[in-house]
C-alpha cells in the first residue's frame, strides 16, 4: 500500500498522540493537512544544516518566495528543527543513536497520522572516512555495528533485541547514478559503521579516555576496511532498523570530513 507501518498496538486506543519532542500532536495539529503531501524526508544532525538544505531544496524546486524566511515547524521545542520545501521535509536529529531514535519514533508516527504514502527517507551528513579521499560521499549499502555485523542491538526492558539494518539497494544505486551528473567529488557505495561513541568507540587517541594503543587502533581500522567499511558515524544502524521495520525506503549518504 506504500503506507508507513506502525508496529505498536497501543497507539490506536490512545485518545491523543503527542509528539513531545517535535511540539506536534494529533489534537493540536491537523497532521494530514500539514504533512499529507510529503514524499521525501531528509534528516541530518545539525539544525542549521537542515535549514540550509531546506532553503537549497526550496530554490531547486522553484517554490514561491526566496526561502530565506522558512519557519521552523518545531519552533516550540529546542530538541529538533523541521522545515518544509514542497514535498520535502528537512529535519535535524542531533548526534548519536538515542537522539535520532527519539526523532524517528515521532517522525514515523507523524507520517502515519498524515497518511503519507511511498515516502523515501535519506540521512545526509558528515562522517569519518576510512581509506577514501576527504570530501568523498559514501552511499551506504549496509549499516554495520562495531563488529562489522549488519545489526542493531537494543535493550528493551531487560532483553537484548537484535534488528536488521538492511537499506534499500535500488535507492542506493539510484543515488549513485544521480551522482554521475555531479562530477565535483568522488561518490562510492560502501558499508557504514555505526558506533555508540565519538572518541574511544571510533578509535580516536584524543579523548579524555584512551584504553588502547595507536597500533591496536590501526589494526582495528584495517579490519574494518577489509570488512567493507568506508565511513564511520553514530546513527546509521538505528536509522536503518527503524525505517526498515516501518516500511520507509531509507538510505544514508554521508560525506567524509577527515
Amino acid at each position: 500500500s506504500g503506507l508507513v507501518h506502525i508496529k505498536n498496538p497501543y497507539l490506536d486506543s490512545m485518545e491523543e498522540d503527542v509528539l513531545y519532542h517535535l511540539d506536534l500532536g494529533t489534537k493540536t495539529h491537523n497532521l494530514l493537512a500539514m504533512f499529507g503531501d510529503i514524499k521525501f524526508v531528509c534528516v541530518g544532525g545539525s539544525p542549521n544544516r537542515m535549514r540550509a538544505f531546506a532553503q537549497f531544496m526550496h530554490k531547486e524546486l522553484g517554490l514561491m518566495g526566496d526561502g530565506e524566511d522558512l519557519a521552523d515547524i518545531c519552533a516550540g521545542t529546542d530538541r529538533y528543527a523541521m522545515y518544509w520545501a514542497g514535498p520535502v521535509l528537512s529535519i535535524s536529529h542531533g548526534m548519536g543513536i538515542p537522539s535520532i531514535s527519539i526523532m524517528l519514533h515521532e517522525l514515523i508516527k507523524l507520517l502515519h497520522h498524515a497518511k503519507c504514502r511511498d515516502v523515501t527517507i535519506i540521512r545526509i551528513g558528515t562522517s569519518g572516512g576510512l581509506g577514501i579521499e576527504a570530501g568523498s560521499v559514501v552511499i551506504t549499502d549496509m549499516a554495520v555495528d562495531s563488529s562489522f555485523k549488519p545489526r542493531f542491538e537494543q535493550v528493551v526492558l531487560d532483553d537484548v533485541v537484535v534488528r536488521s539494518t538492511e537499506l534499500d539497494e535500488d535507492l542506493a544505486e539510484e543515488l549513485l547514478a544521480c551522482s554521475k551528473e555531479i562530477p565535483d567529488f568522488c561518490t562510492l557505495i560502501g558499508h557504514t559503521m555505526c558506533t555508540y561513541d565519538f572518541y574511544e568507540g571510533q578509535g580516536r587517541l584524543d579523548g579524555a579516555l584512551c584504553s588502547f594503543s595507536s597500533e591496536k587502533k590501526l589494526e582495528y581500522l584495517k579490519r574494518a576496511y577489509d570488512a567493507g567499511v568506508r565511513n564511520i558515524e553514530m546513527e546509521s544502524t538505528a536509522f536503518a532498523a527503524l525505517c526498515g521495520l516501518c516500511g520507509l525506503k531509507g538510505e544514508s549518504s554521508c560525506s567524509r570530513l577527515r
